[in-house]
C-alpha cells in the first residue's frame, strides 16, 4: 500500500476531472533527473494521445524516498503540473482497505477469461 502526502492525494482527487495521468513508480530514492524524464513523458502524451478538450496531462512520481527542497529544486520552473510523492510498501493489506479490493480468483478471471477458475468452471 502506498502512503501519499497531500500532493499526491490532491492530484489523485483530481484524476476524474483530467482524464489523463501518468504515474511513474521508481524503488529509489528521488533524483532530480526523474523530473526531466516525466516531463518527458508528460510532453509525449500531451503530444500523442490528450484530446483537444483535455486538460494537461498530470505527472506523479512515486519514489522509494523523497527529500522535500531537491524536489522542489528540480521541479521548480517546470510549466507541466507534476508531483513527487513518497511510497511506503506494507507486508499486509490494512482492514480497512480489505474489502474493497478484489480476490485473487477475481484478478485472476478478468486477466484470463478463457482460463477454468479455482473450481474448475
Amino acid at each position: 500500500m502506498l502512503r501519499m502526502g497531500w500532493l499526491c492525494r490532491r492530484m489523485l482527487e483530481l484524476h476524474h476531472i483530467t482524464p489523463n495521468a501518468t504515474e511513474e513508480l521508481k524503488t529509489t530514492p528521488f533524483k532530480p533527473e526523474y523530473a526531466g524524464q516525466l516531463n518527458f513523458y508528460l510532453s509525449a502524451i500531451d503530444a500523442q494521445v490528450k484530446a483537444p478538450e483535455d486538460q494537461p496531462t498530470i505527472g506523479l512520481l512515486l519514489c522509494k524516498e523523497k527529500n522535500r527542497l531537491v524536489a522542489e529544486y528540480a521541479l521548480r520552473g517546470v510549466a507541466k503540473p507534476m508531483g513527487v510523492a513518497e511510497y511506503q510498501l506494507l507486508r499486509h493489506v490494512p482492514e480497512s482497505l480489505e474489502s474493497g479490493l478484489p480476490s485473487i480468483d477475481q484478478i485472476e478471471a478478468e486477466l484470463r477469461p478463457d482460463l477454468p477458475d479455482a473450481h474448475g468452471q
